[in-house]
């Protein structure tokens, strides 16, 4: 080989080395760039995260629950204007491009040289979208070359119309919200589809600093940025000069946002946990559910209203005797029908307590518990005509413990009297002989079939109300009574739909016999009497068919009073959470019953020509209630009160 040859050979073999050393590394770079470049095709099963909505039986909506507040629409939807506004202010060659914007990347470049920093991101909008969907928002040379390579892979897999709508539904416009949609009602609380001009380039506006260019935030910057995208959708010729100069002009009104009023808080707090349990976290603030629950909208908005007035007057009674009156209440209210829950206030401030005293707090119901005593006492044969004995009674105690003296809470004692007029004035000491007669133990056992869960103590003080229940569990209970003896779980959420609308969850009611027909009749009867005759004479006012009882636990800890028309079951408490007193004389009749009447008010017209049970196997008998005789149908002190067929009183 001649020199000349070696050296020719030499320079081939440099210059190959040489174009290899030029093509390897930036080679290299892109291998290591794209090596761990997320899957492009991961989109096809691609679900964005959406906006769970619970709503009223009367289809009102009460709450929106989402991580991010997404409400995606397909493309067809999203009206034309605000597409237009878009594609003007961030990728008006959107429809031209391959994913990536040469002549504005070149424009960015420069600029950044020129500045010695990233200053100009020249992102097309399919860029944005690979960066929202796939990487950080890091300013790097390396995030915007895997952003571009991204972005062309995108524009090869999906048409032009699939990014823009992918986009339009994920892109973040500021206050938490995630697409078009959602924007439109965090801001204006309307559809997108309803947006004036104006109010659709400001929203197109956002994506550049959403932070920044919100309406809620800055509505100056808001309004100077809608207006260069007017100004832009003018020279690119979407707009006349005329719809740009009215648009230019239109004052920004921003929309009352729904979201930020709190609708049955305490309900929605109740129905939120059970949706946790049913279909998991995830699912319940990304997967778009509807749910539907039992809620009566119009009777929850009035024991609102309710509750603050009359605690408000209870506020200013207990002002007499006590510098810092904290009282609170509780409110629940049933479909006796279906035990759907129709109303359900747990406090009277929910931002300032959550604690959900409706159906969390245990509290002594008092002589609330009697009609549960009764009630048991009817199922075991026992006439409302029977005779109890009020007179002082001494029990002995046990275990070295002192004797036990228990007093009516009149303080008078009216000799022997029947059940219906023991129970209707509250009577304790015929109460508690009847406890004695019965067993604890078979009273805790229908207290049991009833829905009461709670613990109760094996002590006569039983029968006066003294073991804590929640107001949930007494209410249901006492909704047997109207329901022909039939006891259904109280439910909140009627049924939940995907973000297709279909059903994947729906309640099943779980019912089941918890006493006789004529029984819950007859126990039926006696508090509609302790309505008419005794501690709840207030509801007379009412004029419909009622019944019910007043509670009161000792130092007026608690007020209490749970009733029920023939459609609707109510149970109120009134008390303080650090269990201190009321106030003298703050009654179940007089804290309590008049919010319960207030609320029973509202639903009057769901009781409208309804009456209570009578079956077939029962008779009703003019008496007297003291002495239980039957009396003849003139005696203007009489009472006309239900008997199973075969015990109602007889004439001598």
């Amino acid at each position: 080989m001649t020199g000349v040859t070696f050296r020719k050979n030499r320079m081939r073999i440099f210059l190959i080395v040489l174009c290899g050393m030029m093509l390897g590394i930036p080679g290299g770079i892109l291998i290591a760039i794209t090596r761990d470049l997320p899957e492009i095709r991961s989109l096809e099963s691609y679900k964005p995260s959406s906006v769970t909505r619970i709503y009223s039986a009367d289809h009102v909506l009460l709450s929106e629950l989402f991580l991010e507040k997404r409400d995606p629409l397909p493309l067809h939807r999203i009206p034309k204007p605000l597409i237009q506004a878009i594609l003007s202010i961030e990728d008006k060659s959107f429809y031209q491009h391959s994913g990536i914007d040469l002549k504005g990347i070149i424009r960015a470049i420069y600029k950044d040289i020129h500045a010695r920093k990233l200053v100009e991101g020249a992102s097309t909008l399919t860029q944005q979208l690979a960066k929202t969907l796939f990487l950080t928002s890091e300013k790097t040379l390396v995030r915007k070359l895997k952003e571009a390579i991204l972005a062309f892979q995108l524009e090869r897999r999906y048409t032009k119309d699939e990014i823009l709508e992918l986009y339009l539904n994920q892109i973040y416009f500021g206050s938490g919200a995630y697409g078009v949609n959602a924007a439109a009602k965090t801001f204006f609380n309307k559809p997108v589809e309803h947006l004036t001009l104006a109010e659709a380039a400001l929203i197109a506006g956002m994506p550049q600093l959403p932070s920044r260019l919100s309406p809620l935030v800055s509505p100056e910057r808001a309004v100077q940025r809608r207006n260069i995208v007017l100004k832009q959708m003018f020279r690119n010729n979407i707009i006349s000069e005329k719809e740009f100069k009215q648009s230019e002009n239109e004052p920004l009104q921003l929309g009352k946002n729904a979201d930020h009023r709190l609708i049955a808080p305490y309900f929605i707090q109740y129905v939120t946990n059970q949706l946790e349990d049913i279909v998991g976290a995830t699912l319940l603030y990304q997967g778009g559910l509807i749910v539907n629950t039992t809620l009566d909208y119009a009777l929850q908005q009035s024991a609102e209203t309710v509750v603050r007035n009359r605690l408000q007057e209870l506020e200013t009674r207990m002002k007499k005797h006590t510098t810092k009156p904290e009282p609170q209440a509780a409110v629940i209210s049933l479909s006796i029908q279906t035990g759907g829950i129709l109303s359900m206030v747990g406090g009277k401030d929910f931002p300032q307590s959550k604690f959900n005293r409706a159906v969390s707090a245990k509290r002594q119901p008092g002589s609330a518990f009697k009609p549960i005593l009764y009630a048991c006492a009817v199922e075991q044969g026992f006439p409302q005509n029977m005779l109890l004995l009020d007179s002082p009674v001494v029990f002995s105690g046990s275990g070295g413990s002192p004797p036990w003296e228990p007093e009516n809470f009149s303080k008078d004692y009216m000799g022997e009297i029947t059940l219906r007029k023991a129970l209707a004035f509250s009577k304790n000491i015929p109460a508690i002989r009847l406890m004695e007669k019965l067993g604890v133990s078979s009273v805790s056992r229908f207290a049991s079939s009833l829905g009461i869960q709670s613990r109760l103590h094996p002590y006569l003080s039983l029968a006066l109300g003294t073991a804590e229940m929640t107001l949930l569990e007494l209410t249901a209970a006492y909704s047997v009574f109207p329901n022909q003896g039939k006891l259904i779980k109280p439910f909140a959420i009627a049924e939940i739909q995907d973000r297709h609308g279909r059903i994947i969850w729906r309640a099943k009611p779980q019912k089941s016999i918890a006493m006789s027909r004529a029984g819950a009749a007859i126990i039926t009867d006696m508090l509609n009497g302790a309505i008419l005759e005794g501690t709840g004479q207030k509801a007379k006012s009412l004029r419909q068919p009622l019944a019910g009882k007043t509670g009161t636990t000792n130092q007026y800890k608690d007020a209490l009073f749970i009733g029920f028309s023939p459609a609707i079951t109510t149970g109120v408490w009134v008390g303080q959470d650090s269990s201190e007193t009321l106030g003298n004389d703050e009654t179940g009749a007089k804290a309590a019953l008049p919010i319960w009447m207030d609320v029973m008010q509202k639903a009057e017209s769901k009781s409208s020509g309804l009456s209570f049970d009578i079956p077939d196997e029962t008779v009703r008998v003019r008496m007297d209630p003291t002495s239980g005789n039957p009396v003849p149908e003139t005696d203007p002190d009489s009472v006309n009160a239900l008997f199973k067929k075969g015990t109602e009183p007889k004439k001598n």
